[in-house]
């Protein structure tokens, strides 16, 4: 699941359904009601000091539009997508390679890599799953800080 191709054999630019946004930069799609991703999107937004990165909830319509097309649905616990370079990545891939470019504590996350594919795809299945139960439940949109409020795309 680490590297996702889209179920149309053209770019999201040329998807009717979805909408235009920036995306001069990397833009991650994560469940804007997880307590998990909240704090992951607070993270990026923290360490991303080249402020490159958009954020993007899957519950929106931009971030359904997104999902949609790499064949993920916004409700799916496994539905966390990264786009960068012209690549789209999902599963605990898409969170080291964030983890790689955002840098401080974020290059911790390079551990992983040690774990083979396979490995890292269960991991990041058992957690997204759990989600909710471990972690809780909370709004990355409910008063966001100024750094996250600039990067999320909310369409």
């Amino acid at each position: 699941m680490a590297e996702l191709t889209p179920r149309n054999s053209f770019s999201y630019r040329d998807d009717p359904a979805v909408p235009p946004f920036d995306d001069s930069g990397p833009i991650t799609v994560m469940d804007g009601e997880c307590a998990l991703c909240s704090f992951g999107a607070r993270m990026i937004a923290r360490f991303d000091r080249d402020e490159v990165f958009r954020i993007c909830p899957g519950q929106t319509e931009l971030g359904t539009a997104l999902l949609g097309h790499y064949g993920l649905k916004p409700d799916d616990p496994e539905s966390w997508l990264l786009i960068m370079d012209g690549q789209a990545y999902g599963s605990l891939d898409a969170i080291i390679r964030v983890g790689q470019t955002v840098g401080g504590i974020g290059h911790f996350l390079r551990v992983l890599r040690i774990l083979p594919r396979g490995v890292q795809d269960w991991v990041y299945r058992r957690i997204a799953r759990n989600r909710y139960a471990m972690f809780g439940k909370g709004d990355m949109c409910a008063l966001p800080d100024a750094r996250l409020r600039k990067r999320l795309l909310q369409k």
